[in-house]
């Protein structure tokens, strides 16, 4: 199996030296591509010195669908790729063979579109944000068709390009990346593949550390584009239902589980969830 690499950078920061030394130990080969928006501090150093090659796009064309498009046809125009995956500037991997378990599915499972692994929370994680990787990403493996948004929802086309694997047959087969999509691509993509009849797999023993401490303004503004999102793809919504039932389930448990631990966490997680609330409803007016 023919695998390729692509992580999108922008001042990537110290800690992008050890991820691309474990990349480097992968026992999984890939050829490798960083595609970075005019970072200022030894980013792109960093990468040429561990050996991975790099393009360089302005900072103002930046487009997570666009830029994850473009840097894909442009490993497929120097070699002839069966998957790629897709990371972010700012995980860890958990060890040595976390590309060769997220795309071992695609040997056993020709249905199968997209693989995405399971997320684990830094070490200096909130509670909160050790909630959400929990939530989002548990134990167990996991096999998705259209037919499972019976059960999970919009939750069916969940997947994170954060840590994910899509095979190139099955994306090309929906068209790839969208173009116009500022953020959501891998939902886009997920919902796409699954409505021709591929399959989803969460993989839960490939694994990476990643998690975010937002403040309420970081919400907000991630949860108007996300909500820009959800307006202008409609048909993911009319597919798959809404996210304000998802979104109910998680802040419930959420509460629940900050309130047994420490209640005083749940007082900055209000003001987070008030802010993703009126974010998310905001970017839905404004698309």
């Amino acid at each position: 199996m023919n695998c390729g690499l692509i992580i999108p950078t922008l001042n990537a920061g110290a800690q992008f030296k050890k991820l691309l030394a474990q990349i480097a130990a992968q026992t999984l080969p890939t050829k490798k591509l960083i595609v970075d928006s005019e970072s200022t501090d030894d980013t792109i150093e960093l990468a040429k010195n561990f050996g991975v090659e790099v393009i360089k796009i302005s900072r103002k064309n930046f487009n997570h669908g666009a830029t994850r498009q473009l840097a894909l046809e442009y490993l497929l125009k120097k070699f002839s790729l069966d998957v790629i995956i897709f990371l972010t500037q700012d995980v860890l991997l958990h060890d040595d063979e976390s590309f060769a378990k997220l795309v071992k599915i695609f040997e056993t499972e020709k249905s199968v579109g997209l693989s995405y692994g399971r997320q684990l929370p830094h070490e200096n994680a909130t509670a909160e944000a050790k909630f959400l990787r929990a939530f989002n990403y548990p134990p167990e493996n996991q096999l998705r068709t259209f037919d499972d948004r019976k059960i999970f929802g919009i939750k069916t086309a969940f997947a994170s390009n954060s840590f994910a694997a899509y095979k190139i047959s099955a994306l090309e087969n929906v068209g790839g990346f969208p173009v116009h999509v500022p953020i959501c691509e891998d939902m886009y993509v997920a919902a796409k593949m699954l409505m021709s009849g591929w399959k989803i797999f969460y993989a839960a023993d490939a694994q990476v550390y990643h998690s975010h401490n937002y403040t309420a303004a970081q919400e907000f503004k991630r949860y108007v584009e996300i909500g820009k999102f959800h307006a202008q793809e409609s048909w993911i919504r009319e597919n798959f239902g809404s996210a304000e039932g998802a979104g109910k389930k998680f802040v419930l448990m959420k509460f629940a589980a900050l309130a047994k631990k420490n209640p005083a966490d749940c007082v900055g997680a209000i003001f987070r969830d008030a802010a993703k609330f009126f974010g998310y409803r905001i970017g839905r007016l404004k698309a």
